[in-house]
Parts: structure tokens; sequence; C-alpha cells
């Protein structure tokens, strides 16, 4: 994708202001207009990152800020800052540990060339994030004003599909006689036409499709038998993402009934005085836009009045509003005129408060803890006294829903048990509280996060005296109860959730660390590492797995990728320009799960594939002739075609001959070792 040519705010880890010059020079002379500023201290990173940056990147050392240190404090405030660390020479533990804590890349000093392309490619990721951030926004705004538009609209409007109603706005609701859209959902639009149009409705609802826009003139049946003569203009729509169509009705008689029965909604509370809920959040909805469009932050204070079920029944609902009001005028004259006040609930308040983040906020939200505990509140000649908790989240550059932050700020104030506090938003204090529930994205993420996923290996033994040594990677996670969390689960989870490329990277990158330190003790090994259908289709696969080779000084071929039959079929034409890179960068490819597609064979036509797995049913029931025979023919059509063969689940050594006499190249199985942490099979036993 093509860069645009625009200034970039660039943020310096370096003690030398010689070295920070050059590194300004690279991307002038590149031809990248650059505002700069060098970090010297952690307050100087603090007050840095009130404004907006484009990346960062960070000297292998600094004595006034350590680079992790900086990395950390950009996650907690949830900055979408690329950050790319530099690194002494090609250390294989440096570029591991730099990318496992979070860096984008880690570049070796000296290579400029590298850091400048390294550095376009995240910046263009970056302006791609941000546009995507913005046009979610916008979508949803815009869903939001049609939603709108719709349900206020004098016209009466609905949408249809397969002949049933799907949605109705409250005009339609009204012409045809009913109290609520509920009851037209799922009812057939036929049902409110007079029986002496129905022929005709039903003759132009069958010729509708070739026709496209259209009108229909006919009577319409209201719920009370009544009838009205009705205009009825039929276009194509979509509705929730459903192909249907859209149905305006004009009656011949005019809308100034429904005119008046449609009145603007008021934006106020009643008993307050401050803006009430479903306006405070279209005032959240634009703070979100400015956070994502124009990088303005904001803070939402979720304040809850303490033991509020208490008071109610102790002064009665005459008194708590008395109290709120007191409450409300409180608020005003603590906070600025800038401040946004709303009560957001029957015990909440809410105060957006733009131009602050959180950190920012808290001195002013700990003064309003003291006046409250302080204030003898007047409640019809008794005195009342409460406290606050206080749940605040930022509205950033990241933000994309209103309600997150809403939600965020509200667990916030949950986590105050005792009362009379203020909690700020922590992400990482809230994935691992989520991981704690037993939410399993929640434990991928958090494993991500703090490097926590276990890598199992189990041996591929050969058959026919191959000198390698050949393991399986296997991925594990673990509870933060310690219990193994099923694979099938969190790996369906992060796909959902689109980790699975993230997770790929992770365990080659540290498969790649524990194989350079294996071999480095003389071993010959190699190890199958498995690849999703995510990383099958990821582009910027191959050129990142290079540089992790050569980081590791280890020889291609000692990396096997591992493909599914059934994901190199659903994307065959990726699969095969993959395999055909990995065939450039000399490394190996297996293809696993084979022989249950229809004509598996095609699917070899296709790719670059050096080890086939086939598929475990293959290997069960090996007792009956008519099994041993299928796993002959296809063993013998693979190594027709120079394919290494691997069995899966060899569970006995009952099965050992017949996969002797069936020509296989390799076994695995529990029969003779299951996974392991360490790579510690004896491969000179079975020579």
């Amino acid at each position: 994708m093509a860069i645009e040519k625009k200034t970039i705010r660039l943020l310096i880890l370096e003690d030398s202001q010689n070295e920070a010059e050059r590194l300004v020079s690279l991307f002038r002379n590149a031809g990248r207009a650059t505002r700069v500023h060098r970090l010297t201290s952690s307050d100087d990173l603090q007050d840095a990152l009130q404004q907006s940056w484009d990346l960062l990147i960070a000297a292998p050392l600094s004595d006034g800020l350590d680079p992790g240190e900086a990395l950390a404090a950009i996650r907690r405030q949830a900055k979408d800052i690329p950050f790319i660390q530099l690194v002494d020479g090609t250390d294989t533990d440096l570029i591991t540990e730099a990318l496992t804590l979070g860096a984008q890349d880690a570049v070796p000093l000296g290579e400029d060339e590298r850091l400048v392309l390294v550095a376009n490619r995240e910046l263009a990721n970056l302006e791609e994030r941000r546009a995507r951030r913005a046009a979610e926004v916008a979508l949803r705004e815009t869903e939001k004003r049609c939603q709108l538009l719709l349900d206020s609209s004098v016209d009466a409007i609905a949408y249809v599909h397969d002949g049933m109603h799907i949605y109705a706005n409250r005009a339609y609701v009204e012409l045809f006689g009913y109290e609520d859209a509920e009851e037209l959902e799922g009812m057939p639009m036929i049902d409110l036409i007079a029986a002496s149009d129905q022929a005709a409705f039903k003759d132009f609802l069958k010729h509708y499709p070739s026709e496209g826009n259209a009108e229909l003139v006919c009577d319409g049946s209201k719920a009370d038998a009544g009838k009205f003569q009705a205009r009825m203009s039929f276009s194509p729509a979509t509705y929730d993402g459903e192909p249907c169509i859209q149905v305006v009705i004009r009656t011949d008689a005019g809308n100034a009934e429904l005119e008046e029965k449609l009145r603007e909604i008021s934006s106020q509370d009643l008993v307050t005085g401050l803006y009430n809920r479903s306006y405070f959040l279209e005032l959240l909805d634009g703070a979100v836009q400015r956070a994502v469009n124009a990088a303005q932050p904001s803070s939402l204070a979720y304040i809850r009045v303490d033991r509020y079920a208490t008071l109610l029944a102790d002064i009665g609902i005459a008194g708590i509003d008395l109290l709120l009001t007191d409450l409300a005028n409180l608020l005003r004259g603590h906070f600025n005129g800038e401040a946004q006040l709303a009560r957001f609930g029957d015990d909440v308040f809410g105060v957006l408060q733009p131009g602050q983040t959180p950190e920012q906020l808290q001195p002013s939200l700990q003064a309003l803890l003291k006046k409250v505990e302080s204030q003898l509140f007047d409640v019809s000649g008794r005195t009342v006294q409460t406290t606050l908790s206080i749940g605040v989240a930022g509205l950033d550059e990241k933000t994309v829903k209103a309600q997150d932050v809403v939600d965020r700020a509200h667990r916030s104030a949950d986590e105050l048990t005792d009362g009379n506090g203020v909690k700020l938003y922590n992400p990482a204090e809230e994935l691992m509280a989520a991981a704690n529930r037993g939410n399993v994205l929640a434990m991928v993420r958090h494993a991500l996060d703090t490097n926590s996923f276990r890598l199992l290996f189990q041996p591929v033994i050969s058959l026919r005296g191959d000198t390698f040594e050949h393991y399986e990677v296997l991925l594990r996670l673990l509870s933060p109860q310690g219990k193994e969390v099923p694979p099938g689960d969190f790996l369906v989870a992060a796909k959902d959730a689109g980790l699975a490329e993230k997770i790929d990277r992770w365990v080659i990158l540290n498969s790649v660390k524990l194989l350079a330190e294996h071999r480095s003790k003389g071993h010959s090994t190699r190890l199958f590492v498995h690849l999703s259908s995510a990383s099958l289709q990821d582009p910027t696969l191959l050129p990142w797995l290079s540089v992790a080779l050569k980081a590791a000084r280890l020889p291609s071929d000692s990396l096997i990728l591992q493909l599914s039959e059934p994901d190199a079929i659903a994307y065959l034409k990726q699969a095969k320009v993959l395999t055909q890179g990995l065939a450039q960068l000399h490394c190996k490819v297996a293809l696993s799960q084979f022989g249950c597609a229809l004509n598996p064979f095609n699917t070899l036509k296709h790719l670059n594939v050096d080890f086939v797995k086939v598929d475990g049913s293959f290997a069960q029931d090996l007792s009956n002739a008519e099994n041993q025979e299928a796993l002959k023919n296809l063993v013998a059509n693979l190594h027709a075609q120079a394919k290494l063969t691997i069995v899966p689940f060899v569970e006995s050594a009952s099965v050992l001959a017949t996969l002797w006499q069936a020509g296989i190249n390799y076994i695995q199985g529990y029969y003779l070792q299951g996974p392991s942490q360490a790579m510690d099979y004896d491969f000179a036993s079975d020579e």
C-alpha cells in the first residue's frame, strides 16, 4: 500500500542528541517530513503522551527511561503508538524479548534502510487502523441517525422480507391501528391489505423483483377492520444486513395528527435539571468521534451514590429526590463549565470532562469525594450524609463505542466494594479479572500479554532411519486456577476474535527461540509448527518469518510449517502462494489431516508440500484388512509423488508392523511419547 507522504510525529528514546538527530535525518532523507520529540525521563513521557504521536523508536538502553517502562506506559494509557526497538547486533534473545514485550519490530543498530522500511510499514498500518476506527464510528453514527429518521418519520415505513414484516416504524403501526410494532413483526404484509385487493397485491409482489422501484395503490385494512386508501412505494433495501423490501405508505389524509404526536424528547432530567441518560449518551458519541478523528481525549466519571437502597428506605422517594437535587447542585459548583453533567440512572450521575485524561481528572474527583463526605444534606428537616463510588474511563483514539467506555467506568465503580473512592479503569486489571472469572477469550488475551502460553513437544519418529530429530509443537493454555483449557475451546475463541494470527506468531517466535537453544547442544532437530487459516492468508508472514529465522541463526529447513487440509482447500490460492514462498525460504511444509476430501490429491497438485500427515482415521482399526488396504493405497500414491508420510495417533505396538509394511515414513502418538515440555525423547533407542 502506498504511504501518504505527510508529516509524521516521532518520539525517540535515545540519550545521545546526535544519534537522535541522525535518526530524524533518515526519515527526512527518505522524503518524510518529521516532527520529533526526544524523551528524557518518565515524567517527560507522561507529558508527551497527552498529545498524539505516530511512532516511537527506542535505543537498546537509556539512562533516563527504560524502553520496557516506556512501552508499559503506552499500554496503560491505551495509546496506539507503534513501538520499534533498536537492538545491539542480531542477538536472538534480545529480538525475541522485544517482540514478546509488545514491540511491533526489533531492528539491529546500523540497519538504517531496514529501519525506514519497518517504520513505513508500521505507519501505513497505523493509518489503516485510524481509518478503520473512524469508519466504524461514522458507520455507527449513520446507522443511528438512519434508525432515528425511520422511527420519527411522519411517513409510514416498513421493511418486508419474504412477504413478512421485519420492522415497522411508529407511523406505520399507528396507521394500521396497532399499539406496538411487535404485533406486526413476523406478520405477513398481505394481512394488512383489504381482501378485495389481495389478489392484485400478490400479483404485484410476484413481478416486483424484476421491476425494481414501483408503486401500488390499494386499500389497507386496519386492526379494527376499517379501510383506507393507500399509495405504497416499494424499493429494494437492506435491514440488519439482510436484503429486503422497503415499503413507504402515504394516505390521502394528511399527516397532521401524526406530526402532532411526534414531539421532541427533552434532554433534561426532571428531578435534577441535569442532562438525562439518552441525551448524555449522544454527548458521549460526539466525544468518541472527536477522540478518534481529532485526537481530543475526554474522561467519563461514573458517579454512584453509596448505600442508595438504605437511603431510599430511610427517607423515601421524595427525600431521595431532594438529596439528588442537592448532589446535582454540588456537582455543578464543583466542575468547570466544560464538564457535561447528567443523571445517568436512579443512583448514578455521569460527568463527561473534555480535554482531560482519567489521570488528570483524578485529583478533582478526590476533592469531590471529600466535599460530599463532609456535606450535611438537609432533607425535609433531617440531616443526611452519603458518600460516592466513582469509576473513571478515558475516551481516546482507540475508542470505538461509547457504551464500552460506560461499561468500563461502571465496572471500575463496582470494584469499590467499600465505597467512598475513585477507581481508574486499568485494561490489564480488567483482563486479569475476566480471566479469573473463566472467560476463555480473556485468558487468551492475558496469555498473549504476559507471555504465559505453554509449548509442548511430541516426538515424530522415523521408521526409515532418518537422522533428524522431529517434534510437533503443541500449544496449551492454563486457566488462572492452573487447569488446562481444552485447545479446541481457546483456539476457536481466538479465531473468532481475530487473534489466531497473533497466536501463530507467538508460537513461531518461542519455538524458534527454544529450537535454537536445543540445536546449540548438538541436536539435529526440526519442529513441526501449525499455521492457522488466518496466517495462511497473511501476505506479511513470509518476510516476517525470514527475519525471525535469520535473527535466530537457524537453518530454514529446521522449521516445518504445517497446514491442515481443510484450510488448504478453503484458501487454496493463498496456500499455493504461501507454500511457494516457504520453498524459496527453504522451509519445509507439511499438510495434516490429509485424505478426507473428496479428491485429496487434487489439492497436492497446487501445493509445494514435503510431508503429508494422514488423517487420524486411517490409523484406526488397522486389524481390519479393508482399512489396511485403504492406508496402503493412500501411502503408495503419496510416495509416488515423493511425499514423506506421517501417521499420527499410534496408541499401541500392534499396529507398528502394519505401518512398516505400508511404507510409512514417520509415526507419532502416545505409544511412543505424549506431549512433553522438554525435547527429551531418546531417538537413538529407535535405531
